[in-house]
């Protein structure tokens, strides 16, 4: 708590856009819940959510959340907006903690576990994410210890229970939402399960008369994990077919010979375009070497001299883990030999190698022949696999450094003028680059020079980062001194063994402090008591759920929470369909209109740039004491309406274009992808009145359902202005009947003359199925967790009784 205590106690909140924006509004009214509240589980339903992004799911891929029951009361007892951090480095040590019992399950002394938990926890390579606002990216990554802590114990017992465990942690760990972080800790513990299992048959003696039994093991591991996590993976996976990354989108668009789906996942120019390039490892040595962090608009650190200027887009992070582990790794390598220290080493080199993506053939290879790995973009996300391989291989170094058989040999006078080499490197280096620096400028001046979004091109900002570049140097150089002078004193018996792990875990949290300290950064709450009364979305919200609103240029998950339903949020991962619309959208055109947008909110100086344009279509009917128009649209279409004419465009591109078009009347028109199955008009410039076709009443209108009445005079369409989404069912009259995409992202049904009554119904199937699973594996596990206690119990009474 001390060495974050900056963010706990405090009335601000850590300065990061994703919990600005979109994080912290899910979270900062859990105080005012009843207790239990944080306790209760409803699975009841899928999840639609209306307000955000014109309808939003993950087809109940995300309900696993009401069983973070820790995260929670995390949220229930500290008050906002400081119980995110609290969650943030609460989940940190649950993350040491699993770190401390791995290595003490692998022989690893007190001190030891203590220093490899601490690099896991401090590490700025993951204590950073703090200022990314990553919360449920730290929470994800903090459980894989523990997923290595169990398989490791299932491979010394040999019991069934462990296996299942492991499984348990790793679908607990999926449960908390970041899938990708999720997904590289299922990839590692993979291939540690498999590298166990053939160190133990072909180097345990007697090991390959465990092969069927290991085999069954992990089989059991994997089939109770795909069980145990299918409330989320079968919706999930579902959902996914038909996202900007899912198939037939892309890497891949077209379908290979013989193939019924395209391979699909991200472009690679988009999934590797936060690869980390190979000369940024000097960061791991000399941290702020390309800067720190990113600047952003508003408030930012005054610790900060030089921004991040490598080739990456941006980060937000730094790829530092501090010196000691470092310094700490070459002892297993000399002295511990051992299956564990490579399995370690190559948790380090495979993950440092992974993380530079698009810079190594590996990455590409992986990528085009992997499954999955196509499916994510920042490779350097897999970072937090080489800090837990370097946490473990710092405590068989320091249990290595306080062994008095090592310290008497040969090889150890050897490391230690290696450790003092280091210093005397860098400080030749500072030197280099204070004398030499017109030389370097010049010859790396198109780097040096690059902007970012709010620093322009100019000399001063290419001295800036030099002169950062050679204070880092300095700063490096000072602190492995001070390092070298520990290992040195200690080696010449100067400094007790007894006081050696005080010292270096020491001088490690300086270190490491120095530069966590960049990345904790604090501003006022947002919208302090004043969100919910804030005028623009107080005349918006009088418009009621029928509408929504776009707010242009501003944050729109303040009225989100405010329960005002706005067209878009950002979000990575779109629905192809919506991301289309979304990249064709036309302010002027009737795609607003059938969206129900009813009302922009911009700033005057905004609208003074585009009034030409957006005069034509909307009135200014607010203008706030702050200087923000609400726009209305005359326009915009009711939530259902009932359309005569469907024209059949089967192109998407040949769509999106209609849509744009100032011909196409949607109050009349819909645009289908398939033939109709009943006669409907095909003439586009048919004439009739808005009301030729019938009428439609809302007369149920909630987040999962909704009813319409429609009195029908001719074949007609009836579009809802709601997205289309294949979970949602329709009756009509009572019978089932199908919905059909129309316009691109809307749902809509055909319906004959006469009087009907239609229900849609947000009911996924893949959520059912997955829930069911999930919840049997909970009750297995269940009895064998309760076989454990029962077990434990027992075998202690024995031992009692023999005393």
């Amino acid at each position: 708590m001390i060495l974050f205590s900056k963010i706990l106690f405090t009335t601000q909140i850590i300065r990061a856009p994703d919990i600005l924006n979109e994080f912290y509004w899910g979270v900062k009214d859990f105080g005012n819940r009843p207790f239990w509240s944080i306790f209760r589980v409803d699975l009841s339903s899928a999840g639609w959510n209306p307000f955000i992004n014109s309808g939003h799911t993950n087809e109940g891929g995300m309900a696993s959340e009401q069983f973070l029951f820790f995260r929670n009361l995390v949220f229930w007892i500290f008050p906002a907006p400081a119980n995110v951090a609290w969650y943030i480095v609460l989940q940190l040590f649950i993350g040491a903690a699993g770190v401390y019992c791995f290595c003490r399950l692998l022989g690893v002394g007190v001190w030891g576990a203590l220093v490899g938990g601490l690099v896991f926890a401090v590490a700025p390579e993951n204590a950073s994410l703090i200022n990314a606002g990553h919360v449920m990216k730290i929470a994800t990554i903090t459980f894989a210890p523990w997923a290595f802590y169990f398989l490791e114990k299932g491979f010394r017992t040999k019991r069934l229970f462990y296996f299942l465990t492991t499984a348990f942690v790793l679908a607990y760990q999926f449960f908390h939402t970041h899938w990708q972080i999720a997904y590289y800790t299922c990839l590692a513990v993979g291939v540690y399960g498999i590298a166990r299992s053939l160190l133990v048959v072909y180097g345990d003696q007697g090991g390959q008369k465990e092969f069927r039994r290991l085999l069954a093991l992990n089989l059991a591991l994997l089939f109770f994990f795909l069980t145990t996590v299918a409330m989320s993976l079968v919706p999930l996976t579902n959902w996914s077919k038909e996202t900007n990354r899912g198939v037939n989108s892309g890497a891949n668009v077209a379908a290979s010979a013989g193939q019924a789906e395209a391979k699909g996942g991200l472009a690679r120019e988009e999934a590797m375009s936060w690869s980390m390039p190979p000369e940024e490892a000097a960061a791991f040595i000399i941290p702020g070497f390309f800067g720190f962090s990113r600047q952003e608009a508003g408030p930012n650190p005054a610790n900060i001299d030089s921004y991040y200027w490598g080739r990456m887009n941006f980060t937000q992070t730094v790829s530092y883990m501090g010196l000691l582990p470092w310094l700490l790794l070459p002892l297993p390598l000399i002295f511990r030999r051992d299956r564990y220290t490579w399995l370690a080493l190559s948790a380090v080199v495979v993950g440092i190698l992974f993380s530079m993506g698009k810079y190594t053939p590996f990455y590409n290879l992986l990528f085009d022949y992997f499954p999955g790995i196509n499916r994510f973009r920042v490779p350097k996300m897999i970072m937090f696999i080489p800090v837990l391989g370097l946490g473990v291989l710092s405590a068989f170094g320091l249990d290595l450094l306080l062994d008095p058989a090592v310290r008497s040999r040969r090889e150890f006078k050897h490391y230690v003028a290696g450790v003092i080499m280091l210093p005397l490197l860098l400080l030749v280096l500072a030197v280099v680059e204070l004398a030499t620096g017109n030389f370097w400028v010049n010859h790396f001046i198109d780097i040096l020079a690059r902007p970012t979004r709010y620093e322009a091109q100019s000399q001063q900002l290419v001295l800036q980062r030099w002169r950062n570049i050679v204070t880092e140097t300095w700063i490096a150089a000072g602190l492995s001194t001070l390092f070298a002078v520990a290992f040195f004193l200690y080696h010449r018996g100067k400094l007790a063994a007894k006081v050696l792990p005080f010292v270096l875990i020491g001088l490690f949290l300086l270190d490491t402090g120095r530069v966590n300290a960049k990345f904790l950064f604090l501003v006022d709450e947002p919208h302090r008591e004043a969100t919910a009364k804030a005028p623009e979305i107080a005349y918006v919200k009088g418009a009621g759920t029928e509408y929504r609103t776009l707010p242009l240029g501003g944050d729109p998950m303040p009225y989100a929470a405010a329960g005002v339903p706005v067209m878009f949020t950002s979000n990575a991962v779109q629905q192809r369909r919506w991301q289309e619309y979304l990249d064709n959208f036309n302010l002027i055109s009737g795609m607003p209109d059938i969206l129900n947008v009813k009302y922009l909110v911009l700033s005057k100086d905004q609208l003074e740039q585009d009034k030409a344009g957006l005069s034509a279509k909307y009135r200014p009917v607010y203008t706030t004491p702050a200087g923000l128009v609400v726009l209305e649209n005359p326009t915009v279409l009711p939530k259902a309406w009932l359309a005569p004419v469907a024209l059949q465009v089967e192109k998407p591109e040949e769509m999106l274009a209609a849509l744009q078009s100032p011909q196409f009347n949607p109050r009349t028109m819909a645009l289908v992808e398939t033939p109709p199955p009943i006669a409907v008009a095909r003439d586009p410039k048919w004439n009739a009145p808005a009301d030729a076709a019938g009428q439609a009443r809302v007369t149920r209108y909630e987040a999962e359902r909704i009813d319409v009445d429609a009195a029908v005079k001719l074949n007609s369409m009836l579009v809802l202005g709601e997205k289309y989404y294949r979970g949602w069912k329709a009756t009509v009259d009572g019978k089932a009947s199908e919905i059909y995409p129309v316009d691109h992202v809307l749902r809509g049904i055909y319906l004959t003359p006469g009087s009907h009554k239609v229900e849609f119904v947000f009911d996924p199937t893949p959520f059912k199925v997955g829930k069911y699973l999930t919840l049997v594996s909970f009750a297995i596990f269940a009895l064998f967790l309760g076989r454990e206690v029962w077990l434990r119990k027992t075998e202690g009474e024995a031992k009692s009784g023999k005393a």
